[in-house]
C-alpha cells in the first residue's frame, strides 16, 4: 500500500527538512496548475515518468515551462533506448500515484529503487522547488537543497542534467 501524504509529512519532519503546503481544487495539468501563479513562489515542476525497452524507469522532473525532446532525451539519461511514458499500472505500483499525481516525492513509495530519478538543472536553480505532495489536491514547497536530501533518504541518487532546451 503507498505511503499517504501525511506519512511524507512524517518522513520530511523525521529529517528535519520543513515545508509548507498550500491546499487547492485538484491540478491535473500544468495548465491547471499555472492558474495559483502568483500565490505559491518558488520552480513549478512537470514530472515525466518515463521508461526504456529495456523496462529501466525514469522520473524526470522540470521546471513546468521546460519545453523536453522526448526522442532525444534517451541519449542524457542513459536510458537504452527511445523512452516512452510509464503505464499508470506501474506509476501506481513504483511511485504510488496516478496520472495527474505525478510527484518527486512519489519516490518514497519505490522501496525496491526501480526508478532513476532525473533533475533537470535549470529547475535546481530555485531556492525553492513545489511539487504535489502524492496527491494534486494540494502542493507543497521545498528548499532545491532538501529536495536533493529527501531522494537520498529515500535511497535515490538524483542525476542532475540539463534535460531541458
Amino acid at each position: 500500500m503507498p505511503r499517504t501524504e501525511t506519512e511524507l509529512f512524517a518522513f520530511l519532519a523525521d529529517l528535519g527538512i520543513s515545508v509548507e503546503t498550500r491546499r487547492h481544487p485538484p491540478l491535473f495539468t500544468v495548465a491547471d496548475s499555472q492558474a495559483l501563479r502568483g500565490e505559491i513562489a518558488g520552480g513549478h515542476t512537470k514530472n515525466l515518468f518515463l521508461k526504456d525497452k529495456k523496462d529501466r524507469f525514469f522520473l524526470v522532473t522540470v521546471d513546468e515551462e521546460a519545453v523536453v525532446d522526448l526522442k532525444q532525451i534517451h541519449h542524457l539519461i542513459g536510458a537504452s533506448s527511445r523512452v516512452s511514458f510509464g503505464k499508470p499500472e506501474m506509476l501506481m505500483e513504483f511511485l504510488g500515484v496516478v496520472p495527474g499525481a505525478v510527484t518527486v516525492f512519489g519516490l518514497i513509495n519505490d522501496t525496491a529503487h526501480r526508478v532513476t530519478l532525473v533533475l533537470d538543472a535549470a529547475l535546481m536553480e530555485n531556492e525553492v522547488i513545489n511539487a504535489h505532495p502524492l496527491t494534486n489536491e494540494a502542493t507543497t514547497s521545498i528548499a532545491a537543497a532538501d529536495l536533493v536530501r529527501f531522494a537520498r533518504a529515500t535511497g535515490h541518487e538524483p542525476v542532475i542534467l540539463k534535460v531541458s532546451a
